[in-house]
């Protein structure tokens, strides 16, 4: 019987701390012993040298990443592309960084053993779906809407200053008639040195970006709303959300929101999930600060809508009022059971056990 080479008989754990220009990988087997470090370029040349490398050493099982939907999001694709199984790993705690320092081989040692220990069990999000298409195109989104709400700002700042004759003529007006007339004004550019001219232009200025911005916006949408509609028709029938809510929480659960084992796991990443913080006969939950904040932020405006407009939840908040209970403290309830509706939805149970199943 002719043996087998040994490297295909070690199961192997990688590890990698990413950056923008480097990838350092970490590699360990079965036992927790080190079989090898190593640096490679953060191109896609580097990352089939750094698969060809992991290979080398022996069977891989799973690959520890850090970073899977910044600097690592091309090394994720990659070895999704082989089949290797890749887990999304968290930057080492203060404590553990005190006891061994810091520099990227530790770095991507730690992810490694975080991978070979269980620590880390969360597999990494797709970047090849609707849901990655939405994200990129609500980034330019949301910079359009803050610059939009910056020029307003700067619009009525200006206006505060304004020469008396100008300043009477466009305050009390509403928005949307200051962003009119003030793109509607004719200054003489070659008197610029008059304050009076100067502010005018300054106006025009602020105000047809104010109508541009206006204009990108709504392009944008008419290009988000139907792919919300094509990731999941289901959520936009949920009471309380829109295609902005939806489009946060399907990019919150991503291409492949199988990955989420739990409408507790889901919920704890929007950081809705209540912690712990019982002692001795004390026996108490605290508010959860961590988790993707924007989801957090689409939850309750979901739970305000419903508060308002949804009569179940407005007999729950009657109840609970009764109870003792405080308006924040009702709508951090109320976030926890959305939070489990929308996994219901995100995640069907068709899905989950196909997950389980796999």
């Amino acid at each position: 019987m002719t043996a087998q080479p040994i490297d295909s008989q070690i199961q192997v754990f990688g590890g990698v701390d990413t950056h923008s220009d480097t990838h350092t990988a970490a590699a360990l087997d079965a036992a927790g012993a080190m079989l090898d470090a190593k640096q490679f370029p953060a191109t896609a040349a580097g990352y089939t040298t750094l698969l060809a490398w992991l290979r080398s050493l022996g069977c891989v099982v799973r690959v520890g990443i850090e970073g899977t939907s910044s600097y690592g999001a091309g090394l994720v694709a990659v070895l999704r592309a082989v089949g290797i199984c890749v887990i999304e790993v968290d930057r080492p705690d203060r404590s553990t960084r005190r006891r061994s320092g810091k520099s990227d081989p530790i770095d991507a040692e730690a992810a490694a053993r975080a991978v070979l220990a269980g620590r880390a069990t969360g597999a990494a999000k797709t970047h090849d779906g609707v849901v990655e298409c939405l994200r990129v195109l609500r980034i330019a989104r949301s910079s359009a809407r803050d610059q939009r709400a910056d020029c307003m700002r700067r619009l009525k700042s200006l206006l505060v200053t304004a020469p008396e004759p100008l300043r009477g003529q466009l305050r009390g007006l509403s928005d949307t008639r200051l962003v009119a007339t003030g793109a509607a004004l004719r200054p003489d550019t070659s008197d610029a040195a008059n304050p009076a001219t100067a502010t005018r232009i300054a106006l025009r200025a602020l105000a047809r970006r104010h109508t541009e911005l206006t204009s990108e916006l709504a392009d944008l949408d008419k290009l988000i709303h139907p792919l919300v509609a094509q990731a999941n028709p289901t959520l936009l029938a949920v009471h309380g959300v829109g295609p902005e809510v939806a489009a946060q929480l399907l990019i919150t659960a991503g291409d492949n929101p199988d990955r989420l084992h739990s409408e507790a796991a889901f919920a704890m990443l929007c950081g809705a999930a209540p912690l712990p913080a019982s002692s001795g006969k004390t026996n108490r939950h605290r508010l959860n600060r961590g988790g993707d904040r924007q989801a957090n932020n689409a939850l309750w405006r979901i739970a305000l809508c419903r508060m308002k407009t949804h009569a179940p939840t407005r007999d729950y908040v009657a109840r609970r009022t009764t109870e003792g209970l405080s308006k924040p403290e009702i709508i951090r309830c109320l976030k926890r059971y959305i939070a489990r509706d929308i996994y219901r939805i995100l995640v069907p149970e068709t899905e989950k056990d196909l997950a389980l199943a796999a």
